[in-house]
């Protein structure tokens, strides 16, 4: 389990309710390194200023991560994390690698618009 005050995903049908369960859901699949934690802290900041997006972190070494690693959207990603943006059940956004504010608050505003 990764060491953030983020919820954690951490099965395979939790990932898939939570994704048909809500219209907005962020998942960033990582582990606790340099280009990982930064994004876990932006997610955490950011989660008060977007109270209608799930936002959840996922152990890229657990068998769940399946779920994200074999995503057609993530098969050329070669950087940690993994961070995937989903709107009503499907996939709107996926980026790899450490991400600044700016950019996540770029990627929020324009996939998760109401």
């Amino acid at each position: 389990m990764l060491d953030t005050n983020l919820k954690h995903a951490e099965s395979h049908e939790g990932i898939e309710e939570l994704i048909k369960g809500n219209a907005n859901v962020m998942i960033c699949c990582g582990r606790m390194g340099p280009m990982c934690i930064p994004v876990y802290g932006l997610m955490e900041k950011l989660e008060s200023e977007y109270p209608h997006v799930q936002m959840k972190d996922l152990d890229f070494d657990i068998s769940a991560a399946s779920f994200i690693k074999n995503l057609p959207e993530c098969s050329y990603f070669r950087g940690l994390p993994f961070t995937v943006y989903f709107k009503n059940g499907r996939v709107v956004k996926a980026t790899s690698s450490i991400q600044n504010e700016g950019q996540i608050i770029d990627i929020l505003d324009e996939v998760f618009k109401d």
